[in-house]
Formats: C-alpha cells, sequence, structure tokens
C-alpha cells in the first residue's frame, strides 16, 4: 500500500534548518492498522501530510499503492488524494450550513461526476456509524462524537483504499474517544487500511502496528503479537 525510501523534508526557520524527516524508510500493506507516535517535532505531523499528498519531500521516494507519488504535479497529488485517500482530522472539518449527509457527500463533489450510488452508500454509512435518524441535522445539531462520526462517513464514502487519521480523537473526551476507536477496529476488520497520528498510548493501543518517532526519523516500530 505505502512503501517510502529515505523520505526527506527539512524546513527553514531563520538560520537554522529542521530536519522534520531524515531519510525515513516505511512500508504499510493492505489491511494494517498503524498508529504513529511522537514528541512534538518528531516529524510524525510532517510524515502524515506526505503520506496524504498534501506535501511532497526534498528527497527520497513515495509510492502509494505502486504509483511514485513523490514524483508527480499538484494536480495529479489531487487527483491522487481524491481517489485513494480518505482522510479524518481532529477538528471535524465540518460545513455549518450542511447537514451530515451533505457534509458526507462533499469529496464526491470534486470528482467528474457523482458515482453511482453515492447516495445509497452515504446513507448506509451514516446509518452504519449510528447517524440513520441524523441524516439532515447540522454540525450544531450533533455532539462532538456524532460530528466525528459523519466526517469518518465522509472520509469513507468514495471507498479509499486508505484512510489517514491525525488525532481522531483529540477533540472528545474518553468514552466517545473510546468509541470512535472501536469503529476504526471494526473497520480494520472489514479490511481498511488505517494509519492514525495520535500521540495517547491508549488510543493507540488500539492499532496493530506502533511507530514512534523522534527527530524525524523512526525509532521504533513495534507489531503487536496476533
Amino acid at each position: 500500500m505505502i512503501a517510502t525510501q529515505a523520505l526527506t523534508r527539512t524546513f527553514h526557520v531563520g538560520d537554522a534548518t529542521v530536519h522534520a524527516l531524515d531519510a525515513v524508510d516505511l512500508e504499510v500493506h493492505p489491511g494494517e492498522f498503524v498508529a504513529v507516535m511522537g514528541p512534538s517535532g518528531s516529524g510524525k505531523s510532517t510524515l502524515m501530510n506526505i503520506l496524504g499528498c498534501l506535501d511532497t519531500p526534498d528527497a527520497g521516494e513515495y509510492r502509494l499503492l505502486d504509483e511514485a507519488v513523490s514524483e508527480l504535479d499538484d494536480e495529479s497529488l489531487s487527483r491522487i488524494r481524491n481517489a485513494h485517500i480518505g482522510f479524518v482530522f481532529q477538528s471535524f472539518h465540518l460545513l455549518p450550513r450542511m447537514s451530515a449527509l451533505e457534509n458526507t457527500l462533499l469529496p464526491l463533489r470534486y470528482a467528474e461526476s457523482e458515482p453511482e450510488g453515492a447516495r445509497e452508500r452515504a446513507h448506509e454509512l451514516l446509518a452504519k456509524l449510528g447517524l440513520g435518524d441524523r441524516l439532515d441535522h447540522r454540525p450544531n445539531q450533533l455532539s462532538g462524537g456524532q460530528r466525528q462520526r459523519v466526517a469518518i462517513a465522509r472520509a469513507l464514502v468514495s471507498t479509499p483504499p486508505l484512510l489517514l487519521a491525525d488525532e481522531p480523537t483529540g477533540n472528545l473526551d474518553s468514552r466517545t474517544s473510546d468509541e470512535i476507536m472501536q469503529l476504526f477496529t471494526g473497520l480494520n476488520a472489514e479490511g481498511q487500511t488505517i494509519v492514525m497520528v495520535t500521540h495517547e498510548d491508549e488510543i493507540a493501543a488500539y492499532a496493530s502496528r506502533v511507530i514512534h518517532m523522534r527527530d524525524g526519523k523512526i525509532e521504533r516500530d513495534h507489531v503487536k503479537a496476533a
């Protein structure tokens, strides 16, 4: 699914050069649930941005589904994002004037045409996530957990092979966080590949593989025993 080789990204802050990613080699196989952890400045967010085709490396290679993504231009990166990647963010990023159903369908607006059966899939996803009776509710009529469920449905509506989650429980209480992570676990059990950034050990514990980053490098890569 994902393969990086010597992935490097640097930023210039004043006179200093910050090595956000320092020759990172990483493979993620279809069906894995990977948590990426590390202190502030470890490189985990930079890695997530590059894996999500929101940023490009300075050096090294990134291949997604065996396509050399690191060599693509902005238009091609946008195509890859829309076709192959679903995003779940800490802050939900729902449009306030749209209903849960309309927010779920939002990614399909950027497709050349709405895929056949898209509305039915959006209905099914929202129902599966416990929001079958909230289709017409706007974000301000939903709890934080319900808003994150809409964001998950939005990320999945185009059936992306890769789901990227950036601190998906960061704005939720512990009980709601557990509910959201149970949903992620269920999705992964159905074959969904998930890469998630988190700073919480109890959230990372839901993943089957945990990567620890420090100073732009992978410090530890632990796969749980089956």
